[in-house]
């Protein structure tokens, strides 16, 4: 069993009947299968909800502190006083104390998220709530350069090290790589909106400079994850499967260098450094031929 510091499970076991065979025949074995957890958990500032994600019952403390600082309801871990984590019969309530000024501006900029699978934009209440102005990532201190090698040598890292994927097939991981591609960290979750909010708490909380390195997800990249990634001036996201065209946007917008397609055989890039030779970014898309 996955279990946290809290003992919250990241799966739980369920009888099925697995069927096999061809069109001649075939057989039904009775076994016992690990489901990935998906359980309410509700996001309280003092005292008031102000989310309810859709999330598996992992490491809920660095998911709050990760939360509060991708949506912009603090600036620093310093800005939170308290966690309290209070399951109950329906879900799991995340009781966030945070100081004066921070509860203020979220009441005033407040919405309420009745979210699906850590989906980023559900409950908006209008198109004109979304947040599609990126914070710029700016320039780091040192910036990482991507080689095929390197990508190659760290999803294979990450595919070791997602336990709960192993277990049930059926979440996703984010993690944090240095600047050689060696995994640091690893957080999953059935949404990879909360996986990547749960690697951010963890490096917020461990004091974890954001330019040294770059997050790995083993997911799409999504506007949702650009925006969060760049919030933190992360400089570099790289992810298992294709971008959106919002998300190539955001990021080019941003200055946060977007790799997706990331396999065995190499990656491809959608946005880089300015200064790289040769590299044009684009803000919209070519016209498609009719």
């Amino acid at each position: 069993m996955v279990e946290d510091e809290y003992g919250q499970a990241g799966y739980v076991e369920r009888e099925i009947l697995r069927h096999t065979g061809g069109h001649t025949g075939g057989h039904t074995v009775p076994e016992i299968d690990d489901v990935a957890e998906e359980v309410p958990v509700a996001l309280v500032y003092n005292g008031i909800s102000h989310a309810v994600m859709m999330a598996t019952p992992l490491d809920l403390e660095a998911f709050a502190i990760g939360f509060s600082l991708t949506e912009g309801i603090v600036d620093s871990v310093a800005e939170i006083r308290d966690i309290e984590i209070a399951p109950g019969c329906d879900g799991i309530e995340v009781r966030i104390e945070i100081g004066q000024r921070s509860f203020m501006a979220l009441r005033a900029h407040r919405r309420t998220l009745a979210g699906r699978t850590g989906c980023g934009v559900c409950g908006t209440e209008s198109l004109a709530l979304l947040d599609l102005e990126p914070t710029p990532v700016g320039v780091p201190a040192r910036r990482i350069e991507p080689t095929p090698a390197m990508l190659r040598h760290a999803t294979d890292a990450l595919q070791a090290r997602q336990v709960l994927m192993a277990a049930t097939g059926g979440v996703h991981a984010a993690a944090w790589c240095d600047a050689q591609g060696n995994v640091v960290a690893v957080f999953e979750d059935v949404g990879r909106h909360n996986a990547l909010d749960k690697l951010i708490g963890h490096l917020a909380r461990t004091r974890t400079t954001f330019g040294d390195g770059f997050v790995l997800l083993s997911s799409r990249a999504s506007y949702e994850l650009v925006r969060k990634a760049a919030r933190m001036r992360i400089q570099m996201l790289a992810t298992i499967s294709a971008p959106t065209s919002l998300a190539i946007r955001i990021a080019a917008q941003a200055g946060l260098r977007l790799l997706s397609f990331c396999r065995k055989d190499g990656f491809v890039e959608y946005t880089a450094p300015a200064e790289n030779a040769g590299f044009v970014l684009r803000s919209e898309p070519l016209a498609v031929p009719g």
